[in-house]
């Protein structure tokens, strides 16, 4: 099949490239002529794992094209997939669905033959009616179907997730159109299951996914809080509770709070949403306000460990708002980092894919190192923001050594706390803490 997909970003890219290497012919649309570029030489424009293997793959096989050009990549397509941003609004926190509007009044001038076009962004719930009416209204004898078709690609995971999905959602009003999906997505019709429900109901199933999933993040966060009073260990009481399959084991892993570009979004929009229709959301509505909070919270626990030392300079290890991706946006680091910032730290920052992007937001507030060990070097405190596997491998003798103060602040429980204890590090982590643990015991005892 011919497949148009407007916008290459963290979504657009990797199912753009994934539809290729399934055999489909893909051509890819997106304004931004660098970004174009970038890719016309083969070569991704954003860090995923696997990604910059299968893009020159198909590149090379001619499966896969990338244009500025709207008529050159919509002419003749069976389906096109609008995965262009929605991002919130910066007064009413709703998705701004601007560039949705534009790309489907843009692409509707240059259909031609039935088309199925597939809203894969995250949208509210009604924007397919909307798209509907205006390319109708743009375009009044176009043969089309509009259909909604979430996206359920983890940063980090996106090849994966694409190729070995939990479920395939496409909400469709037509039968013609289920049937192009189908042929569509026939390479997953004995691996995965294809949901196929109305159009109002698959956008709704994306918001109604990612707020449970921030609100289950927001759960365990209290769960840590209530942990480091009573002298439990939150990863013992994760693990006990994931081992239910009612609650099952992700999303269970305390921290600084919930970020990237679909948690924040989503949970705002799903709130804004539902004030639109007068329902009350009290649990989404708490959560957006205990996230941000939760940030705040981590950012003082670093302070008090040097809240005695003049000056102090603290090593952030981490950027990113999660391992395996470069992405900062609505990152929990960056929010730390600023309120760090804001009290008067010096900050020398360390992350394996997403500095760049990192300065896009921070500037020259903050020094960069080229690796984990020159960040630590000198620093009175080390804080761990982001889960990359290669911080849970640190040399902490090593560490010790470069450090000024021993003291570390691990936000992702990444470390060996006992070691990091016998070491001499004055050392807090999510959902434990020594003294509490200890007094426990002697009382048992």
């Amino acid at each position: 099949m011919k497949v148009g997909i407007i916008g290459t970003g963290y979504v657009g890219l990797p199912t753009g490239v994934g539809l290729a290497e399934l055999g489909h012919d893909v051509v890819c649309i997106d304004k931004d002529i660098a970004k174009i570029k970038t890719l016309q030489s083969g070569k991704a424009t954003l860090y995923e794992e696997g990604l910059d293997e299968l893009l020159q793959k198909n590149f090379s096989n001619n499966k896969i094209k990338f244009t500025t050009s709207m008529e050159e990549g919509i002419k003749g397509a069976d389906v096109v997939l609008l995965a262009v941003g929605t991002p919130p609004h910066p007064v009413t926190k709703e998705a701004d669905l601007q560039y949705i509007f534009a790309a489907a009044e843009e692409l509707a001038e240059y259909l031609t033959g039935y088309t199925v076009v597939a809203v894969k962004s995250t949208v509210p719930v009604g924007t397919g009616d909307k798209v509907e009416t205006l390319i109708k209204k743009t375009n009044p004898t176009a043969d089309v179907d509009i259909i909604s078709v979430p996206e359920f690609l983890r940063e980090g995971y996106a090849v994966k997730d694409f190729f070995n999905p939990d479920r395939i959602v496409i909400g469709s009003n037509t039968e013609r159109a289920k049937k192009v999906m189908a042929e569509l997505y026939s390479y997953f019709a004995d691996k995965t299951e294809i949901l196929y429900v109305n159009r109002r109901s698959s956008e709704t199933i994306k918001y109604a996914s990612n707020a449970f999933l921030a609100v289950k993040i927001h759960y365990i966060n209290e769960m840590a809080n209530f942990c480091e009073q009573t002298g439990a260990d939150i990863n013992e009481v994760a693990k006990g509770m994931g081992l239910d399959k009612r609650i099952g084991n992700r999303f269970l892993n305390a921290g600084p709070g919930y970020g990237g570009s679909c948690f924040p979004k989503d949970t705002m929009a799903m709130a804004y949403i539902a004030r639109q229709y007068g329902v009350n959301m009290s649990i989404i509505e708490n959560v957006i306000k205990e996230n941000a909070n939760r940030k705040k919270q981590m950012a003082h626990r670093i302070l008090e460990t040097i809240s005695d030392i003049p000056q102090a300079r603290i090593a952030v290890l981490g950027l990113a708002f999660k391992e395996g991706t470069d992405d900062c946006r609505e990152s929990p680091a960056m929010d730390i980092i600023n309120e760090l910032l804001a009290h008067g730290a010096t900050i020398t920052a360390y992350d394996p894919q997403a500095m760049e992007n990192a300065k896009k937001i921070l500037g020259e507030k903050i020094s960069y190192a080229p690796d984990a060990y020159s960040a630590t070097e000198k620093a009175d405190a080390l804080a761990i923001l982001t889960e990359w596997p290669e911080f849970k491998s640190l040399n902490l003798n090593k560490v010790s050594i470069c450090m000024k103060n021993k003291n570390i602040v691990d936000c992702r429980n990444m470390l060996n706390k006992e070691q990091a204890v016998a070491l001499g590090f004055n050392y807090s982590c999510i959902g434990y803490d020594y003294h509490v643990a200890s007094k426990y015991l002697k009382q048992v005892a």
